[in-house]
């Protein structure tokens, strides 16, 4: 039983990297001491994000439920986290890869997104995968494909957002010397070493945080921080990857835009005068749960604030501090801002 143990464990080592904004990925290993010693089976990620908090717990044999509310994420964590053993294997990728597949999209990147982000060869690389992917058979497989594709993208483009025009960020690193399809079959190789089954029921959800309904052992919070000194907006750096999961089906272009962004969705704790209710809500909705928050120390609510609530529901809190640098997205690595302290609070 240990060895099998041990071999979870090590199965997070394949989790792919990012530099997505306020990826936990630097901090896991902090985050697991603090929290090793409850006891808890299930686990719920309500904001999961980059999902390597969540991939972590699969790791460590937990029942899983995560969710975000952008598609492009939950698509992501249902190739790797809710899917136990399906991967893509050499027909899909020729599939994936035809240049003779009717293109289902009507060349809608080439179209409305020339010049901004890719070469004109990538645009329609992009619209003939994005297209070859509802050819593929299984729900678990075109998220494989829709993952590697979004991270070809992140990987691709300097800084790994789409709040610019252009490559004026490049940095020289091999990330920008590939090809997208080069990108592509690496991140194909990389998502189908994650997938494994856990011996668990995961699932991976797309709803608003607000209706949730699904209960578990632990609740793990870690919403949008606001902060008047950071962007905390990640519809807008993100935009064209969720428009590519989604393949811009309900979403209204900004035609203003330079680089042609969606109305963001709305989220109440990415803003002051909501945050602090929103955090009450969650608290009391997951009062019989263990509650655990990540949350920045430049943010609003304050530690005092988020502490004190978490008090009104819970016989005991603990506050823990973790020293975090955030991936530095379009500010400067000198940005005092990036140099945070992450309290991690415990509500037991």
């Amino acid at each position: 039983m240990e060895i099998e143990s041990n071999k979870l464990k090590s199965q997070f080592l394949n989790f792919p990297g990012t530099r997505y904004m306020g990826s936990k990925h630097k901090i896991i290993n902090d985050i697991w001491n603090h929290i090793s010693d409850l006891k808890f089976h299930s686990f719920l990620d309500a904001f999961a994000g980059s999902n390597v908090v969540s991939y972590f717990m699969k790791c460590q044999g937990k029942q899983v439920i995560t969710n975000d509310f952008l598609k492009f994420s939950s698509t992501i964590s249902k190739a790797i986290i809710e899917n136990s053993r399906i991967q893509l294997n050499e027909i899909d990728i020729l599939i994936l890869l035809s240049e003779k597949a009717v293109n289902y999209n009507d060349n809608f990147i080439q179209n409305n997104f020339n010049g901004i982000f890719f070469t004109p060869d990538e645009n329609a690389f992009l619209d003939r995968t994005r297209s070859n992917i509802e050819l593929l058979d299984n729900e678990y497989k075109k998220c494989l494909a829709l993952a590697s594709l979004i991270r070809a993208c992140m990987k691709k483009q300097s800084r790994g957002i789409f709040t610019f025009v252009g490559q004026r960020y490049d940095d020289g690193r091999k990330d920008m010397k590939l090809s997208l399809k080069e990108h592509f079959l690496n991140a194909v190789d990389e998502y189908n070493a994650c997938v494994f089954d856990n011996k668990q029921n995961n699932l991976s959800l797309n709803i608003p945080v607000e209706s949730l309904d699904y209960k578990s052992d632990l609740v793990y919070l870690d919403p949008p921080y606001y902060s008047p000194k950071s962007d905390n907006d990640y519809t807008r750096r993100y935009h064209f990857v969720e428009g590519l999961c989604k393949n811009w089906e309900g979403l209204q272009i900004v035609e203003k835009s330079k680089v042609k962004k969606f109305k963001s969705y709305n989220s109440s704790f990415s803003k002051e005068e909501s945050a602090l209710n929103e955090f009450n809500n969650l608290f009391y909705k997951y009062k019989d749960s263990k509650i655990v928050v990540s949350y920045s120390s430049n943010s609003f609510p304050t530690k005092e604030n988020i502490a004190g609530l978490l008090s009104l529901y819970k016989d005991k809190v603990i506050v823990n501090e973790i020293d975090h640098t955030y991936s530095f997205g379009n500010q400067s690595k000198d940005n005092l801002n990036n140099f945070v302290k992450e309290y991690l609070f415990i509500g037991i």
